[in-house]
């Protein structure tokens, strides 16, 4: 993986905002638009859900997950060739007090918008752990991924 394969990466993480996510309830397949924050180490994904969202059923202790983050399509650009991330991983709810107050103040940063929901009782902080997943640039440009892939990705 190239530098240039690194920036992509850094950018789908870092500067896209909403991440298609997926998940299994009861046994099927649940699939919600969340936004998302990256971890400075590009080791995980923080989402803030609602209990009331049928996707929040499948986060938290452990149970997988898989995502795509892409850059934004429009109709000038082949469908096909949209930059693009799919992830995958396990979740866990995140408790710790300190924890959550930096998390918070993150994200009221990065969306302004939800300060009326950050604070709501139904709502909680998931971490989405990143094990893997495949960048891809375009046709022929596709790189599987690993943590060590995020890891270096944030350092460049």
């Amino acid at each position: 993986m190239d530098d240039q394969d690194l920036a992509l990466l850094r950018n789908l993480l870092r500067e896209q905002r909403l991440l298609s996510l997926a998940v299994m309830v009861e046994g099927a397949p649940v699939a919600g638009l969340v936004p998302f924050l990256a971890s400075p180490d590009l080791g995980a994904l923080v989402v803030h859900v609602s209990a009331l969202a049928r996707h929040s059923q499948g986060l938290g202790a452990g149970d997988a997950w898989s995502g795509v983050v892409h850059v934004p399509d429009s109709s000038d650009v082949d469908p096909t060739q949209v930059p693009r991330v799919l992830l995958h991983g396990r979740s866990r709810r995140l408790e710790d007090a300190a924890v959550l107050r930096a998390i918070r103040q993150k994200w009221l940063e990065r969306f302004p918008a939800a300060r009326m929901t950050v604070d709501l009782g139904d709502f909680t902080f998931v971490s989405l752990d990143l094990e893997g997943g495949r960048l891809v640039g375009g046709a022929g440009q596709a790189r599987n991924l690993s943590r060590e892939h995020f890891a270096r990705a944030a350092g460049v």
